[in-house]
């Protein structure tokens, strides 16, 4: 992919750029030591829980029982349908918010961001929220604000996917359809809250972007989020079922977004042990073979599937940090006072 050019006109979003000094993006490496250690511990115990409740002979058989070229085919797919599904999203509800950016632009500046992100997915997302107010000179309190938006929106299409699920699964699956009904409760309540507008709440720059888009620009910014909800769906199901763990579209549509909302917990980096532990659970039954041969084919694809994806992405995400680095050094010699030049970011 091609350097990006001149970055798009900046709006400064009620803030003076001169009012933040410009500062380097945060680093993965910035994250407590303790934190990090703490989540790599927990993510080792939970594969080795695993790992120990698995016939390995079983699991070998598993993973050489697969297309291997269909299965790495997929991953590379899902990693660019996944970030195309989130830039276009990101694009519509930064212009919205923000500035009147091009989706290349924050196609780089995500796919930058999946370095971060190993560690954990919130530490991603603090460091594209940081990296975006540097860009588009706008307070990091906003931004912060925009990325609220960001996971509501996520959560209301993920919980759509819980809506489409009950008449499919709710018969099998009782606890769906009570759960699913707070959701949209408590939802229906958010959006009461965007309408009221009460002043105390929609005064405060953090929250000021999701009173200033109101009831109908969240529900179409959930709109444009559904097809990234939905790659992410297939993230989880598609490599399932190729290593022959046929799950049910309505029991995925129930299960499914359970796995989505766990592996985005601060516990483990990328989900890693998290997610073969749910999936196990979840979907073990839906295999063939005796029980031993089920749970060897879930751990063999959700740990084939991890690994894949992040050697794949700690590929491309280094490479196009370079490319986000040159949009900030842009940005920030645009900013810089006549006569002086500005400092590259390291």
């Amino acid at each position: 992919m091609a350097a990006p050019s001149q970055p798009s006109p900046r709006l400064t979003a009620g803030v003076p750029p001169e009012a933040e000094p410009p500062a380097a993006p945060p680093r993965a490496s910035d994250a407590p030591a303790w934190r990090t250690a703490l989540s790599v511990g927990l993510a080792l115990a939970l594969v080795g829980f695993v790992l120990s409740r698995l016939d390995l002979e079983a699991f070998q058989r598993a993973l050489a029982g697969t297309n291997h070229l269909a299965f790495a085919g997929f991953v590379v797919g899902f990693n660019f349908a996944l970030l195309a599904a989130d830039a276009v999203a990101t694009t519509w509800l930064y212009r919205r918010t923000l500035a009147p950016v091009r989706v290349g632009e924050i196609l780089v500046i995500r796919a930058a961001s999946y370095l971060p992100a190993l560690l954990n997915h919130h530490v991603g997302q603090g460091w594209l929220t940081f990296f975006v107010s540097r860009v588009y000179r706008a307070s990091l309190a906003r931004v912060a604000g925009v990325t609220l938006i960001v996971y509501a929106t996520t959560f209301a299409a993920v919980v759509l996917v819980g809506v489409v699920a009950v008449p499919l699964a709710g018969g099998a699956v009782p606890w769906l359809a009570p759960v699913v009904g707070a959701l949209v409760v408590a939802g229906v309540g958010y959006l009461g809250v965007l309408a009221w507008r009460p002043r105390w709440l929609a005064q405060r720059p953090a929250l000021a972007p999701l009173f200033e888009l109101g009831v109908g620009g969240q529900l179409l910014a959930t709109a444009t989020r559904v097809p990234h909800v939905l790659v992410q769906f297939a993230g989880v199901w598609v490599p399932l079922r190729l290593f022959g763990v046929e799950v049910p579209l309505g029991d995925a549509l129930a299960y499914v977004p359970v796995v989505l909302l766990a592996v985005t917990l601060p516990l483990t980096p990328v989900g890693v042990g998290t997610r073969d532990v749910l999936c196990i659970e979840l979907f073990a039954h839906h295999a063939a073979g005796p029980p031993e041969a089920q749970r060897a084919a879930v751990a063999a694809a959700t740990l084939s599937w991890v690994t894949g994806l992040t050697l794949l992405q700690s590929v491309v995400s280094p490479l196009m940090l370079r490319l986000a680095n040159r949009l900030l050094a842009r940005a920030t010699t645009a900013a810089s006072p006549p006569g002086e030049r500005a400092e590259p970011p390291p």
